[in-house]
């Protein structure tokens, strides 16, 4: 499994200068916000390589790395195209032809284990070598290609808290060292993790039979939405797949679920942790739902205080402090969004976290990125300029409308 919109890839190669009819070495890469699912050519940022490149002799330092991103607007060749993301660095400054950057369950699952680096080495040997975390950007990029030349037989990485990458002298060699890793990653796992990461069953958390289960997940949720919407009115999402009631039937799952997740594509979905109920699903449906009200108020008290733990004087202010994920034992999950597919995939994603959890638990301690990061990822000045360009909502957006007369007085 990998996260929707799978990341991205890159290739480089030779086309004509419009200008002075010579050869131009350029670089095509998915764009900000797009999907490689449904990836058009109107999806790709085309940069000319030589002055990507040159940019490292520019470079400011980490500290002030988010500059770069609008540097690359000065290496794009052409009209038209997606604007680079944040990730060009990564694809631009590897010595590579084609280069996939990807969010693998497997991968992840190695990436965020507490011993990651060790486990890497054991599952790959030196073919694929090890990135320690650093938030996406022009000095991750930097590491990347330091470490691939350093380890001229790897073909990849695992980055620490993130992901993997892969590259290639063809788009066949990237996507076959791609698949590779994700495989040998998957194996590793199965053949080498324990029988329960999720710890023992808890006794009456099992999950309830198909038709109870719908029908308390229909009678919960306009309570569950309504702790979802205290900020802004949203939009639910039920799942009740096999992976989400096995999560919460077994002991661990208040401990992992408090660790929040890790990957930044994950979280920017799901809010840093879910709220869980902490009661069995035949609890009488009035008690769940003033136990939902209390869970509510002490989450939005710890996200506020979240918020103030790492917020700085130039940071975004904070966009609302209900979750985006409501989990209840033995009837599902519950996810949230400003429309029904970011709300489904909001879902998605903590299916694919919950994977993680239970790869890197196999066989080792799951161990997200610190909170701290997590903030700095979520408030990012980059990551909040991107929700400012999105378009407003529509005045019914996320609301429910009952239209009468229609038998009368309408069409």
């Amino acid at each position: 499994n990998t996260n929707y919109a799978g990341g991205n890839a890159s290739a480089k190669g030779t086309d004509t200068d419009p200008v002075t009819g010579g050869d131009v070495e350029l670089m095509w890469v998915k764009g900000s916000g797009g999907d490689l699912g449904t990836l058009t050519e109107a999806g790709l940022a085309v940069l000319r390589l030589d002055r990507m490149r040159a940019l490292v002799d520019v470079y400011p330092g980490v500290e002030r790395e988010d500059e770069m991103v609008a540097a690359f607007d000065y290496c794009l060749h052409g009209k038209g195209g997606a604007a680079p993301s944040i990730d060009t660095a990564m694809h631009g400054l590897v010595e590579a032809a084609h280069v996939d950057h990807l969010h693998p369950d497997s991968g992840i699952a190695l990436a965020c284990a507490a011993d990651g680096e060790k486990l890497t080495a054991e599952c790959f040997g030196d073919t694929v070598a090890w990135v320690p975390w650093r938030r996406p950007g022009f000095q991750l990029g930097l590491d990347i290609a330091a470490i691939k030349a350093a380890n001229p037989q790897a073909i990849g990485v695992v980055l620490g808290g993130h992901g993997i990458t892969a590259w290639g002298d063809t788009a066949e060699e990237c996507e076959r060292n791609s698949l590779h890793i994700i495989r040998t990653a998957e194996k590793f796992l199965e053949e080498h993790g324990r029988a329960e990461p999720f710890g023992p069953l808890i006794e009456g958390y099992g999950a309830l039979p198909e038709a109870e289960r719908r029908e308390r997940a229909a009678a919960l949720a306009p309570y569950v939405r309504a702790v979802a919407s205290q900020d802004k009115p949203q939009v639910g999402h039920f799942n009740d797949s096999e992976a989400v009631l096995e999560f919460l039937a077994r002991a661990e799952h208040p401990r992992l679920a408090a660790l929040g997740t890790s990957c930044p594509d994950h979280f920017l979905r799901t809010k840093v942790r879910p709220l869980v109920l902490d009661l069995p699903p035949t609890a009488p449906l009035e008690e769940a739902i003033a136990r939902l009200d209390v869970l509510h108020a002490e989450y939005r008290e710890e996200y506020a205080a979240y918020y103030q733990r790492h917020a700085l004087p130039d940071s975004p202010a904070m966009r609302g402090a209900d979750p985006a994920i409501v989990l209840v034992p033995g009837v599902g999950m519950f996810s949230f969004g400003k429309d029904k597919q970011t709300a489904r995939v909001a879902g998605e994603f903590y299916v694919n976290a919950i994977n993680v959890m239970r790869g890197a638990e196999a066989v080792s301690a799951y161990a997200p990125i610190e909170e701290s990061e997590k903030f700095r990822i979520e408030y990012w000045a980059l990551e909040e300029a991107k929700l400012q360009r999105m378009p407003k909502p529509k005045p019914l957006a996320t609301r429910v409308a009952l239209v009468t007369g229609a038998g009368s007085g309408i069409g």
